[in-house]
């Protein structure tokens, strides 16, 4: 039986594969138009799998096309010259393993010119290139060369002192003419785009260059995947699991296969059951809490750069608009992670909801030092004195304890170690409620904002869903407008209340509880004031007024 594939590559035989026929056929018509393409997208977003479609394809038509495929990725530290010679040595060997596929082998002459060729530059490998389809063709008993198709995989392994001569000898084959043209195609495959590459940037090497952007699984992708998988099982999915399995991973290839492989093979549903809800709530719980390679990933590049946590918490929860540009440097090396996407605004999004959440578990601090704070003497003395006896939450109990929680801890919330003040009190929020849902055992998922300045918490508990927006104050407009949003976002869920905390920042803040109904759905709202100064501060102040 097939499985959902996480590791590495993966092929039909082994696993469930989403077939992306428009992409495979609108890369090979490039191909056979001689271009010389290029793309770069995050790891593990399904780049290896679809280029060995491409390889697959390109042999099926194999009195045309010769495919030789390298990879680049052990080359990083290598000289130029090293690096030649081993790459000169990784072509002869998809060359004999090319032949050996059309059950031929390699003619004393082929081996004569392979072993007497020496690759000591970029000058030798263009003539190299030059020579090799003509001693091809005759390996091939083809009346005309074969048109040498080039796969370079992991092309950011290339050496920083070589990248510029390499490409600007693809640059000037290309230009020779696309009938004596050797390679006739090149793809280049990475996560750094050319221009983040260190070369010379005088003057661009590769402005030939012919993008291809390989895009995450549509919704239908995912149920087309899912659906090979009730087809051999027998086990059926809620359409609303599929609906929102693909939502929370916005069809990222890795978690995608992740989730549903957690759902099919790690919960022990019986196979006789539809996977349901409740059962996507303990998948997204686990996936979010465990390391894997994808989350580690993210969590390892976000913390590259400190301004990327104000890029991001900005994006998450400020009405600001961000332009998403990749000329903005931090723009684009937060979107070369895979970790934001250009919205339908033209504004930049974080890419899917879990990496929304892994990415606030990763900035905030795992212990605040207000813990103690949490409940008032007189309340309950711990997260269960929410739950009412028939398994419900007091929502508005809950959240009116944090508003007092904030009051009570005053000036100290300026205290927590290592984080901003303009983002402590959703950080306060998010530890609040995260440790209230792993004490009686719920689940918390985020959404990622469909309108600016958006952010949308999802607890779910005994089947009941409980939803939570957050803003920051702008002004009293953009107040009444988020009310609005929430009331269109409870609808379009078929829930009938919501609660809606604003952080007001402001140096004379105003604090506020108020409860609308809006097209017949309820609407909770909480402004929280986040306190500025220390009374030192203060006092200070006060003596010079």
């Amino acid at each position: 039986m097939r499985e959902f594939g996480t590791q590495g590559p993966v092929n039909s035989k082994d696993h469930y594969v989403v077939s992306r026929s428009e992409e495979l056929a609108d890369y090979i018509n490039r191909v056979k138009h001689g271009r010389y393409i290029v793309l770069f997208a995050p790891r593990q977003s399904g780049k290896t799998t679809f280029f060995q479609e491409v390889l697959k394809t390109l042999a099926d038509d194999a009195n045309v096309y010769f495919s030789i495929q390298l990879n680049f990725e052990m080359y990083k530290n290598y000289t130029p010259g090293a690096f030649y010679a081993d790459l000169l040595e990784d072509i002869r060997e998809e060359i004999e393993e090319g032949l050996a596929s059309r059950n031929l082998i390699p003619s004393p002459e082929l081996l004569q010119f392979l072993e007497h060729t020496q690759m000591t530059s970029h000058a030798a490998m263009r003539r190299f290139f030059r020579q090799l389809p003509r001693m091809l063709m005759d390996e091939l008993s083809t009346r005309v060369p074969p048109r040498l198709a080039l796969l370079i995989d992991e092309f950011d392994g290339i050496p920083q002192t070589a990248v510029s001569d390499f490409l600007h000898t693809l640059r000037r084959i290309y230009l020779t003419g696309r009938d004596t043209r050797s390679p006739y195609s090149v793809g280049i495959v990475g996560v750094k785009n050319i221009t983040q590459l260190n070369y010379d940037s005088s003057i661009s090497p590769f402005n030939i260059q012919d993008e291809f952007t390989l895009p995450n699984f549509t919704a239908a992708q995912v149920r087309e995947l899912l659906s090979q998988y009730t087809d051999e099982v027998g086990q059926t999915f809620a359409p609303e699991v599929i609906d929102l399995l693909h939502k929370q991973t916005a069809g990222q290839p890795f978690l995608v296969n992740r989730c549903a492989q957690i759902l099919t093979a790690e919960l022990d549903i019986p196979k006789t059951d539809t996977i349901q809800m409740h059962h996507f709530s303990q998948a997204y719980t686990e996936l979010i809490e465990e390391r894997n390679t994808n989350i580690e990933h993210l969590i390892t590049n976000i913390r590259r750069n400190p301004r990327f946590e104000k890029m991001l918490m900005r994006i998450a929860f400020y009405g600001s608009s961000i332009n998403f540009t990749l000329h903005d440097e931090i723009v684009s090396e937060l979107a070369t992670y895979g970790i934001i996407a250009r919205g339908e605004d033209g504004m930049c999004q974080i890419l899917n909801p879990i990496y929304l959440h892994c990415i606030i578990q990763a900035f905030r601090p795992l212990i605040n030092g207000l813990e103690d704070q949490y409940f008032p003497e007189e309340g309950p003395i711990d997260f269960t004195g929410y739950i009412t006896s028939t398994g419900q939450i007091q929502m508005h109990t809950l959240i009116n304890n944090f508003n007092d929680f904030i009051a009570r801890a005053g000036f100290r919330i300026l205290q927590v170690p290592d984080t901003p003040k303009e983002f402590v009190g959703q950080y306060l929020l998010f530890a609040y409620l995260d440790e209230f849902v792993k004490i009686v055992h719920a689940t918390m998922r985020l959404e990622v904002p469909t309108g600016r300045g958006r952010a949308d918490i999802i607890i779910s508990h005994n089947r009941q869903q409980y939803i939570i927006e957050t803003k920051v104050w702008r002004n009293e407009r953009h107040y009444q407008v988020g009310k609005h949003q929430l009331a269109a976002y409870l609808k379009s869920e078929g829930a009938t209340e919501g609660y809606y905390i604003v952080f007001d920042h402001r140096e004379n803040p105003k604090p506020q509880l108020e409860t609308d109904t809006l097209d017949g759905l309820t609407i909770r709202s909480y402004v929280i004031a986040v306190v500025q100064k220390r009374p030192s501060e203060v006092r200070s102040e006060s003596q010079f007024s």
